[in-house]
């Protein structure tokens, strides 16, 4: 190939990269950016040049990190990223409203309201068909199903801003008066939409303060990154295309044996995959300066039920121990 030929199709490539450029700012509900993707490793290097040069300039900083947590859940989900404005919006107006009453009767009415609007959309989207295919069950004529798409991550933020509401009825936390803070914590990338589930009370403090980075905060945050991404995409996509989906797909082609292996090969898959997200997003939060809680801890050596239950989506479980079942009358 001669120098003008090569110059051509030099010329060519960038031709065609100008042109595919925009289509990688739209959401493609065929290919969601999630960690695992080229194009996140793309947005991430980009946003990391510019977070580097505002990591000293705090407002600069909140707004520039919370503009890029809405896009990459565009990128990950679409326009529903106006529903997570809205679930955003809602919370940090009802939590101004209860600090600003002194009435406890007001302060549980702007409580009931927070958890009838966010419990709301998050049975509609998770619960409609499973209430439609449960009413099927006593009807002649069945309903048929609603088309309805479930927003990624949405009980994660769910579950967050009501913490927030329910601190902040407690009086445990002070209402946050400036919305792009609530935002940021709201709305975090890393753990948008995989968890681990932050506490307003953990994280609102790491908003205010320096995003510092140590060397040992660095290491392990790479670290992090690096085992979460060897969970999720060598060891439970391999299992999962290559064994676990052919045995629960065809069982009675398989040996006992070997659909014992299958189960036992699906609890790996899970935990790979959903601890791997979780270790991304301790290891990306790291990177950035803000620390998230752990959320797995080798569940499987568990010696009994309640032991696994205090291992696996450990964020998740204090949730519901603290502002479920405490709240119905539990052990304090």
């Amino acid at each position: 190939m001669g120098l003008i030929d090569r110059f051509d199709n030099l010329w060519t490539r960038l031709g065609n990269f100008w042109q595919e450029l925009p289509a990688l700012f739209v959401y493609d509900p065929a290919a969601p950016m999630l960690f695992n993707t080229q194009v996140f490793l793309l947005f991430f290097l980009l946003f990391m040049g510019g977070y580097l040069f505002l990591a000293g300039r705090k407002p600069l900083r909140v707004g520039y990190v919370t503009l890029f947590s809405l896009f990459f859940y565009y990128k990950s989900s679409g326009l529903f990223f106006l529903l997570l404005i809205a679930s955003t919006l809602i919370d940090f107006f009802i939590g101004r409203a209860m600090g600003k009453s002194e009435d406890p009767k007001q302060r549980r009415r702007w409580l009931v309201l927070s958890l009838l609007a966010n419990l709301g959309i998050l049975g509609y989207f998770k619960y409609t068909n499973f209430l439609i295919d449960t009413l099927n069950l006593l009807l002649h004529e069945p309903l048929s199903p609603a088309n309805i798409f479930l927003p990624v991550g949405i009980s994660f933020f769910t579950f967050q801003t009501m913490s927030y509401t329910i601190d902040v009825y407690r009086g445990k936390l002070k209402p946050v008066d400036n919305l792009m803070d609530f935002a940021f914590y709201v709305t975090f990338f890393p753990q948008l939409v995989a968890g681990p589930i932050v506490r307003a009370a953990d994280f609102l403090p790491q908003i205010r303060q320096d995003a510092r980075v140590t060397r040992e905060d660095l290491g392990l945050g790479l670290l992090l990154i690096t085992t979460g991404l060897f969970k999720k995409a060598v060891i439970s996509d391999y299992i999962a295309a290559n064994f676990v989906d052919r045995v629960f797909e065809a069982p009675a082609l398989y040996s006992g044996f070997e659909n014992l292996m299958g189960v036992y090969g699906y609890a790996l898959q899970i935990y790979c995959d959903f601890s791997g997200y979780s270790d991304m997003a301790i290891g990306i939060g790291l990177l950035l300066g803000y620390r998230l809680p752990l959320n797995f801890r080798s569940p499987y050596q568990s010696a009994s039920i309640r032991e696994f239950w205090r291992r696996w989506h450990i964020s998740l479980s204090t949730w519901l121990r603290d502002y479920l079942y405490i709240s119905l009358g539990g052990n304090r």
